[in-house]
């Protein structure tokens, strides 16, 4: 459970986050809105990258503000990026095996841990392959399969759906919405495909200038006026 008090983060007299508050307690979060509402700001705070002026976060109860990247790592946080950080003349199974010997052991056997993360993920037929040699899909599943190993406590992904095909989103939201029986781990989901939220988040954040302009079930957020006027670009009600 992520838990945001009052935060504020300021670049200069910019506002980059304006007295956020909200609790994101759903197995997977959705965080939404338009371009320049803070959502970038608020995944590279959590991750350690930029700091903030005022006010607190937990995450399941742990000041997380106070933490070095480093230690938000060993304490459980994963995230992937819009671009795959795929090493490419290392096999899918040693890029995850390079994560899984950065983070502190689990108790469970690496061959194992390595191996589980890999089925789970649709990817142990591909184990041997370079990273060069495997396709988009592949390598987003590799980006979740690397997110998975040494107890994820909290995921952040960055628009991992972006670009795959009807059937490869499928799997992918099949995947999203069993992480946390899986592996016991929080997900929030950074995603402009309003459908790839809504078929995987039960809670949504809506975040505009700042603030937060929409915290809810993922489907009343979807239906507000506001938030479709202001991410949607539409007005009325229609189903999401």
């Amino acid at each position: 459970m992520i838990v945001i008090d009052k935060l504020c983060v300021q670049f200069g007299g910019l506002k980059a986050i304006d007295g956020l508050t909200a609790t994101l307690e759903a197995p997977v979060c959705g965080l939404i809105g338009p371009n320049g509402a803070g959502k970038t700001t608020l995944v590279n705070l959590l991750s350690g990258l930029v700091g903030a002026r005022a006010g607190q976060v937990a995450v399941d109860g742990l000041p997380w503000l106070p933490l070095s990247p480093r230690q938000r790592v060993v304490q459980g946080l994963r995230r992937s990026f819009q671009t795959e950080q795929v090493v490419e003349d290392l096999s899918v199974w040693a890029n995850v095996q390079a994560v899984l010997d950065q983070v502190p052991p689990t108790g469970v056997e690496a061959v194992d841990e390595v191996a589980d993360v890999l089925g789970y993920c649709g990817l142990a037929d591909v184990a041997t392959e370079p990273g060069q040699a495997i396709n988009l899909f592949q390598r987003r599943m590799l980006e979740l399969a690397k997110a998975l190993v040494g107890r994820p406590r909290l995921l952040l992904l960055d628009e991992p759906g972006a670009g795959l095909t009807e059937h490869e989103s499928g799997r992918l939201r099949e995947a999203l919405r069993g992480i946390q029986a899986f592996r016991g781990a929080q997900v929030l989901l950074i995603d402009h495909d309003v459908d790839l939220i809504a078929d995987t988040c039960s809670q949504t954040l809506v975040m505009d200038f700042g603030r937060r302009l929409a915290l809810g079930s993922t489907r009343e957020v979807l239906q507000d006026p506001e938030v479709r006027r202001a991410y949607l670009g539409t007005e009325g009600d229609t189903t999401c």
